[in-house]
């Protein structure tokens, strides 16, 4: 008996695995997604043979390029433009817009290459998708306004007036004169401190990030979809001013774009309303110099090869734009102290022997930007 139950038991429990095991197998199989679900992420950029869109359009994309050659590109497009695949450089210099990496595996890409290829437009039903919007979009997690120090300056004059009023006057402490001494002189060092910092503070910004005509963020187009900074600010690799986009820069993407998942179609429609009235939309300008300094964005970004967040801090995480760094000389200053240049480019090569033979030597590491005249006024005021 007691060896029949043994078996019943085991088989019993044989019986269980058995089912967790279809139970798995079957919900991992539901679980997964199929080509149409996968084209959803690529169809906020490309269509299929209706034109191009942000990205070019898809349809007879399988005839035009090699296979290997589109499932490494749609894996990780980025990674072969920086390793210099000609025709990814190519594409990227037309589009300016990075293609975001996907986690499709290999099979994945070939089944959605399928789907693209034999994909029929009259079969699509088209669903209307709700997402749910965020009302704090623009908020940002961080503030870089200096501390405010208005209620320790009032503060210290009430202690000042306090102990000179009690000192000739009430005279409740008539033995404790170096009490008084001590907390006038206290009180008038962090006034003269606090008036110091503000007055030093004058003309500078950090934590600014105003109202904007639009309700735009940058962490949902330069953050969440990967848009590079220079397809907008065009202007920063050659020129003085980076630039502020154009609404007909905007419309390259919004013109197939029209409802944005925080504000729906109202914010889109000020740039339609704009472009149709013939009429600039007037953006706030954030980051601001005085009248007599001279900057040059080209000279950092294309010269320089400074990275935009070096500056403007990390504006991809950012909803309101916001300045983070004070702008002040010193600060500008500090950089030209700290970074190095190219010293081997088509400028300074045959230039700085004496530079050129002490790095040769391992007697310096490098020149710095204020070795070869970042410090002289003339370089940045008029």
């Amino acid at each position: 008996m007691q060896t029949k139950l043994v078996y019943a038991q085991r088989i019993n429990k044989l019986i269980a695995l058995f089912l967790l095991l279809l139970i798995y197998n079957v919900s991992d199989v539901f679980s997964q997604k199929t080509p149409e679900d996968n084209f959803k992420t690529c169809a906020a950029c490309h269509s299929i043979g209706e034109g191009r869109k942000i990205g070019p359009d898809l349809k007879g994309v399988t005839e035009r390029r090699d296979e290997v050659w589109l499932i490494k590109f749609i894996q990780s497009s980025q990674t072969m433009v920086k390793a210099g695949d000609a025709e990814a450089v190519k594409i990227f210099d037309e589009y300016k817009i990075p293609m975001p990496d996907n986690a499709f595996s290999e099979e994945e890409v070939k089944a959605l290459l399928n789907y693209i290829e034999t994909f029929d437009p009259n079969a699509v039903v088209k669903v209307k998708k709700t997402v749910k919007a965020d009302p704090n979009f623009l908020e940002n997690e961080k503030s870089n306004l200096p501390k405010n120090t208005k209620g320790l300056f009032y503060l210290s004059i009430i202690i000042l007036v306090l102990s000179i009023f009690d000192l000739t006057v009430t005279k409740f402490l008539k033995k404790a004169v170096l009490v008084h001494v001590t907390l006038i002189v206290s009180a008038l060092f962090v006034m003269s401190m606090v008036t110091y910092q503000e007055a030093v503070n004058l003309g500078r910004y950090p934590g600014y990030e105003p109202d904007q005509p639009i309700a735009f963020s940058h962490k949902v187009h330069s953050g969440e979809n990967q848009i590079d900074c220079e397809y907008c600010h065009s202007g920063a690799m050659d020129s003085k001013r980076s630039g502020i986009p154009s609404a007909n820069v905007c419309l390259n993407c919004h013109n197939v774009i029209k409802e944005g998942a925080n504000t729906g179609t109202a914010e889109i429609a000020k740039i339609h309303k704009a472009v149709e009235e013939g009429k600039a939309i007037e953006w706030v300008k954030v980051h601001n110099l005085p009248d007599h300094v001279y900057y040059n964005h080209a000279q950092h970004v294309n010269a320089g090869q400074m990275e935009c967040e070096e500056c403007h801090g990390d504006v991809e995480n950012m909803g309101r734009l916001q300045q983070v760094n004070d702008l002040s000389m010193g600060w500008c200053l500090d950089c030209h102290r700290q970074k190095y240049i190219d010293i081997d480019n088509k400028y300074f090569g045959n230039q700085y022997k004496q530079y050129h033979d002490e790095i040769a030597k391992g007697m310096r590491k490098g020149v710095t930007v204020s070795e070869i005249g970042g410090e002289n006024c003339g370089k940045c005021h008029y």
